[in-house]
């Protein structure tokens, strides 16, 4: 889960979406169960992903290097940007259509070209700053309805605008999340940081049990266990998805996720898309891949750039 070969673009591929759909799995298991707490559903999703990333770990005899760390304090801190990232993604997936919740949270990679810039004092050209403003206009033409909230307090439920502020705000939180991973990456393997995270996080989240867990029914139970595993799976075949190809190559299939996020939200919950979602959703798409090809051209080198342990909501 450290080396990266890069060397088998089609295997990487089809991992990537391997990983979209245990995500998937992961993100509808969420929302079956979104009558639960928030802290709860972290919880879950961090704790049981715990299963598969042991037993990987186990298997190819890891178990004891993946632990071993001298960077207590930079995994402590990270786990908390991750966890509030995900306590927020979670948020909006209960109080949004699943697809919606998806889309927004493609503004991420536009907040880290922001922080790119700002934190790590990188090179970002006219070019990447003009598809950021234009991807962050396909934001506000997704959340514009919710917005429409603000002036016409009948026209919403409050807990749209709600669930459309706090998906935002996850993938503010994730960016931040991912500029620190990047940091950690030049020291530390991938495995010790994802294992790190879903400990770290599986305790932050009992902090919100005063706040009202419930003892799940036996569907409850079964969807959480469904979650963590799925995300932990989700996050192996995201890791070795950049063995085997650049960056460059395999993120623009992170938009397939929009795709599968569609069928499942009309088919389980008769969710339809409006109109406004699905043009800022192409125009956030469309800055997106225009950033990432830019990005291939100028030949960037994007290893420090594997999503190895950001939260996926």
């Amino acid at each position: 889960m450290n080396a990266l070969t890069r060397d088998n673009p089609i295997q990487g591929i089809v991992l990537k979406l391997a990983s979209i759909t245990s995500f998937t799995i992961m993100a509808t298991s969420l929302k079956l169960a979104s009558t639960l707490p928030v802290g709860q559903l972290v919880f879950g999703r961090s704790f049981f992903s715990l299963i598969p990333l042991f037993a990987i770990l186990a298997v190819r005899g890891d178990l004891r290097t993946g632990l071993q760390t001298a960077r207590f304090p930079a995994h402590f801190g990270r786990s908390v940007l991750g966890a509030s990232a995900m306590a927020a993604g979670f948020t909006a997936l209960t109080l949004l259509p699943l697809p919606e919740a998806t889309a927004i949270g493609f503004a991420g990679p536009l907040f880290v070209v922001v922080l790119s810039a700002v934190i790590l004092k990188e090179d970002v050209r006219v070019f990447r700053w003009s598809a950021v403003l234009v991807g962050f206009g396909g934001v506000l033409i997704m959340l514009w309805p919710r917005l429409t909230l603000l002036t016409d307090p009948g026209g919403l439920q409050a807990g749209e605008l709600i669930g459309a502020v706090a998906g935002l705000l996850s993938a503010l939180i994730g960016a931040f999340a991912g500029i620190t991973v990047r940091a950690m990456t030049k020291t530390e393997r991938s495995a010790t940081i994802v294992i790190y995270f879903a400990l770290f996080t599986s305790l932050f989240s009992l902090v919100s049990i005063p706040f009202g867990w419930v003892w799940p029914d036996p569907r409850e139970a079964a969807l959480l266990v469904t979650a963590g595993i799925a995300g932990g799976f989700g996050q192996i075949l995201l890791t070795e998805s950049y063995r085997h190809a650049e960056l460059s190559t395999i993120a623009p299939f992170d938009y397939t996720s929009l795709l599968y996020t569609l069928v499942v939200g009309y088919v389980l919950f008769g969710d339809l898309p409006t109109f406004a979602m699905l043009v800022g959703a192409a125009v956030v798409i469309a800055a997106g891949l225009a950033v990432i090809w830019r990005e291939r051209l100028r030949g960037v080198d994007r290893t420090k750039m594997r999503k190895v342990s950001l939260p996926q909501n």
